[in-house]
């Protein structure tokens, strides 16, 4: 081994025992005094209290900072949820939780965001031959695997009567899956918002189908257990003000445009164009609400994408104001 590997091997090995060390720590009951919060570019209510610090104002009294941890999907995000090196997710696609679930992940179900179907979506460049979801027999089709878009996808080709044998895939991150779009080495890119408003805004694109009929996406916030458990007030505080800013973002629509231009690289009405399709009523997890979780993960399994049968209602869901 040569000693560049040898240095990266033996950092990769500190570096898991420092999460252990942690993780165990907080699975002690230690109270944490940092919350770890992942995020997302579309993680926007997070994004608005993030730019405002209203997070730091109301968990200042708690004695609990904040150290932001920002990620390019869902996937990665709820897979350092897992081993502990963060402590809270901001909002990830339904499908995502559901893979976190097979992997072993102990989660709690902090709250859910109402359907938004419209904003994802399967689109295809406005001179492309293809004009229905049926014709991408035999195409490449750019997503990013598990977000909520692989569902909406499976979902469409079911409806059209294909599957994903029936296509290539091409697992791509939103910003590499957009440059794979525009020069062509893909046929079609399965993409959510704010991605979806941008590529509309900036290139001449169609939409084959959103989610509408087909998958509600549903976005979820979540929380180690371990970290639920030793500091529910937090939670309760956080829950507060996502629920706020969800409120904000749809009464001042214009204003929280503005708000995210700078952060996100946007022009303001290409933002607005994407909040418009997304719910942002923020509400608690009910056991109920979670058949669709099930219903994924079964078409998951049944494509062969998960490695064991997930029970969708094997989680902790949190209780809002239980803390108080």
């Amino acid at each position: 081994m040569s000693k560049i590997a040898h240095t990266i091997s033996r950092r990769t090995a500190t570096a898991a025992l420092l999460a252990l060390a942690a993780t165990g720590a907080r699975a002690q009951g230690a109270a944490p005094a940092t919350l770890r919060i992942g995020y997302q570019k579309s993680s926007t209510l997070i994004t608005v209290l993030k730019i405002r610090g209203t997070l730091e104002q109301q968990l200042a009294p708690l004695n609990v900072k904040i150290s932001w941890h920002e990620f390019a999907n869902g996937l990665p995000l709820l897979e350092s949820l897992n081993v502990g090196n963060v402590d809270f997710s901001a909002d990830v696609a339904d499908t995502v939780p559901v893979f976190a679930q097979a992997a072993g992940a102990e989660l709690t179900y902090v709250a859910q965001e109402a359907p938004s179907p419209s904003a994802q979506a399967i689109v295809v460049k406005a001179d492309s031959p293809l004009k229905k979801v049926a014709d991408l027999k035999g195409k490449k089709v750019a997503f990013a695997k598990g977000a909520g878009v692989h569902y909406l996808l499976i979902a469409a080709l079911a409806q059209a009567g294909l599957s994903l044998k029936d296509i290539e895939p091409a697992y791509l991150a939103p910003a590499d899956g957009r440059a794979a779009f525009e020069k062509g080495a893909v046929d079609a890119w399965v993409i959510w918002d704010p991605f979806l408003a941008a590529v509309q805004a900036q290139s001449p694109v169609r939409v084959l189908a959103d989610g509408r009929d087909l998958a509600s996406y549903q976005r979820y916030y979540l929380a180690s257990r371990a970290f639920a458990k030793a500091r529910p007030e937090v939670l309760d505080r956080v829950y507060t003000e996502l629920k706020k800013a969800g409120q904000w973002v749809k009464a001042s629509p214009k204003d929280a445009a503005a708000l995210l231009a700078t952060a996100w690289g946007l022009d303001a009405a290409t933002i607005e164009q994407a909040n418009s399709r997304r719910s942002y009523e923020v509400r608690p997890v009910l056991q109920a609400a979670l058949a669709e979780q099930q219903k994924i993960a079964d078409v998951f399994l049944a494509e062969k994408l998960l490695p064991k049968k997930v029970n969708a209602q094997d989680v902790v869901l949190f209780k809002p104001g239980a803390a108080a």
